[in-house]
């Protein structure tokens, strides 16, 4: 049995318990309780970080299963960082997702899961055995941490017909194919290939024997009594027939056309007619056989090697490109793509602007194969061609197996725009509910987030999130490395510093723009994304939210709200305060859903600032002395650690020695000599 990460995936929730129940659930601390006393998870869940890691996880999980495919197909849990945590298969999406919106009950290995889990990507499949296996070349390629890795390719089980001047043999395979032959497969499972070859043989009568075996044989064997081989190894079958046997079975498996299933049914219906028993059951076992075969092989393709498959699907004026890539006979995942365009542009232009874009810097397979026809189709293989060295085909496929795989591709971009714009039409609602609270008269369409981090003012980083209507916007994060000189941990100034940086630039690109009212004037775009934020959030208490306030003022900015956003008492989640202009500093109710939005975009801001604090300090941990010696480059410094060997023997070192540096000059050894002994 292949194993997978499938059966270590919580138990999927019970036909009986109705999604109103599942969102009904009690408040997720008094689930903290239940999941410490039910379930050993790694959490402290006393603590303030355990126990918002695993909220924060279920909530993640919670979006995105609202708007999970109900049927069968593989889910993705990936990180913030985009890492892919763990990949599952499920008979129903929806139904495996809401196992995951619960603390409790659950392993140590899922609760970390859970808690690390930011989003997930799903894709749909039209049956559970193609859920299986594109599960199956997902965790091969990706090696999510969470899942138990699979073996390579030798795992799956093949079905191969070997070429063999004894005759053709019928046999199960694993392994490199270093056999001369035709192979089929992959299998889901060693008893999908014993039963398939089980038929097989009974329906065009290969020997199944090795070739050792089938050498030394005198008289036929006991498969031949039972009618399950044709006896070739004495001679019970000419060769020529033999060979007719062996064609048809390679074109049943290989299931070129329909025309094969039509004709064994026409023979079948005629040897029953005949009375002919015997050989209408051994037909009827050929079409029962062709039937297994094509149901097991639907997400990776028989005749189609390599291939990159793009489908649009265009809904409320919004456009979704589903990719699917095809390697070595292998569905290697999926990838949903939103390119932003004008809604009057035809879906073929919006499509082949894409995939013009997609592989200016990445190689393009020998086939792509698209859901709509595009422009200068022939330039743009001949381009890719030149460039990449190989014939690339582009074509939109009417018929046959590309075009299935097309159609599946289609479907699960409907899927994604269809959960894309769920998701969009939730974040209108949790900005509305924003702006209501806060007082504004309409509501927020980019709002920015700032957070600092330091050790006592070292390596210290001012960042901003920002957050629209579709989300995180991460392209438009930016970090600030603080650089005036201020006293260890003035996070007021540091503050100060940060917002006067980034409206100060703001106002300086509105002015470069002629814009009559910087900061002010409508945007030209109406469904543009915003340059100008609506709203600003600070992550601490009075002191932060005085020096915001300040800045703005100073800088004359308008149009802005300025909010901070303070812990509550012991730092707990849920009690926090807000603090407004003109308004006394307030607490919102603990199941507000503005209350959950500010927490998640408080968490987001603070997560990448300490990220790229913890970066800065990296750098500048593993940054070498000899560096900051103005002159000295890469071989000189390279000069320098082979004659002295680190860096501090180089300090240490006397004025001669540094003379008598290979491709040292006195002037350059004084140079070097100087920089440390002033230092002292």
């Amino acid at each position: 049995m292949i194993p997978t990460g499938a059966k270590d995936a919580p138990p999927e929730v019970p036909d009986g318990q109705t999604i109103e129940e599942i969102e009904d659930m009690d408040d997720l601390e008094a689930e903290a309780a239940e999941a410490q006393a039910g379930a050993q998870v790694d959490f402290d869940l006393d603590s303030e970080t355990g126990a918002a890691s695993l909220r924060r996880g279920v909530r993640a999980i919670r979006a995105h299963w609202k708007h999970a495919p109900p049927g069968p197909g593989v889910y993705r849990m990936l990180d913030e960082e985009g890492t892919v945590l763990y990949v599952g298969k499920a008979k129903s999406l929806r139904r495996r997702i809401a196992s995951y919106t619960r603390l409790a009950g659950h392993t140590n290995r899922i609760a970390r899961m859970i808690a690390l889990t930011a989003t997930m990507v799903f894709a749909s499949t039209r049956t559970e055995a193609e859920a299986l296996l594109l599960e199956a070349n997902l965790i091969k390629q990706l090696k999510p941490r969470f899942n138990v890795l699979m073996r390579d390719d030798k795992s799956f089980p093949y079905i191969l017909l070997t070429r063999d001047e004894r005759g053709a043999q019928l046999t199960k395979h694993r392994g490199a194919r270093s056999r001369k032959g035709d192979y089929f497969g992959p299998f889901a499972s060693v008893w999908a290939v014993n039963r398939t070859l089980n038929v097989l043989q009974r329906a065009f009568l290969l020997r199944s024997c090795e070739n050792s075996y089938y050498d030394n044989r005198s008289r036929p064997c006991l498969l031949f009594q039972i009618k399950r081989c044709s006896g070739p190894c004495t001679g019970e079958v000419s060769a020529e027939n033999y060979d007719e046997l062996t064609r048809e079975a390679l074109d049943f498996l290989a299931g070129k056309s329909r025309a094969v299933r039509e004709r064994l049914a026409g023979e079948m219906n005629e040897a029953a007619e005949r009375l002919e028993f015997e050989r209408a059951a051994r037909l009827r076992d050929r079409i029962s056989a062709l039937a297994a075969i094509q149901g097991q092989q639907g997400i990776n393709p028989r005749s189609v090697a390599e291939a990159d498959v793009f489908a649009l699907h265009e809904e409320a004026g919004q456009f979704c490109v589903e990719a699917v890539f095809y390697r070595a006979c292998q569905n290697w995942g999926n990838r949903a793509y939103f390119p932003r365009a004008e809604r009057s542009l035809p879906v073929g232009e919006v499509l082949g602007a894409f995939i013009a874009q997609f592989y200016a810097d990445r190689p393009a397979p020998r086939l792509i194969l698209l859901s709509h026809a595009i422009d200068e189709t022939d330039l743009l293989g001949a381009a890719l061609a030149e460039r990449d060295g190989h014939k690339v085909e582009i074509l939109r496929p009417q018929r046959g197996e590309k075009c299935e795989m097309v159609g599946d591709a289609r479907k699960n971009a409907r899927e994604a725009l269809g959960r894309r714009l769920a998701d969009s039409a939730s974040q209108l609602k949790l900005l509305a509910a924003l702006g209501a609270a806060f007082g504004m008269e309409a509501p927020p369409r980019r709002v920015e987030i700032y957070d600092n981090s330091h050790i006592m003012g070292t390596a210290a980083i001012g960042a901003m999130v920002v957050a629209g209507a579709q989300g995180f916007m991460k392209t438009h994060y930016r970090t600030f490395n603080i650089k005036t000189d201020l006293a260890p941990g003035d996070d007021y100034a540091m503050m100060r510093e940060v917002l006067t940086r980034r409206f100060a630039r703001l106002l300086k690109e509105a002015e470069e723009g002629d814009q009559a009212a910087p900061l002010a004037a409508p945007l030209a775009d109406p469904e543009a994304f915003p340059q100008k934020p609506d709203l600003i959030l600070i992550d601490g208490g009075r002191g932060q939210f005085d020096a915001a306030c300040a800045v703005i003022a100073d800088l004359n900015v308008q149009g802005v709200t300025v909010a901070s956003i303070a812990k509550g008492a012991d730092r707990n989640a849920g009690r926090e305060t807000f603090f407004l202009p003109g308004r006394e500093p307030f607490k919102l109710a603990p199941r507000d859903p503005a209350l959950y939005f500010v927490q998640r975009l408080r968490d987001e801001a603070h997560r990448f600032a300490i990220g790229a604090h913890r970066a800065k300090r990296k750098k500048e941990f593993a940054q070498n002395p000899l560096d900051e010696i103005a002159g000295i480059g890469p071989a000189r410094k390279r000069a320098l650690l082979q004659a002295f060997g680190t860096a501090k023997a180089v300090a240490a070192a006397a004025l001669a020695d540094l003379e008598k540096t290979p491709g040292f000059s006195a002037t350059m050894a004084k140079l070097v000599f100087d920089h440390f002994h002033d230092k002292a």
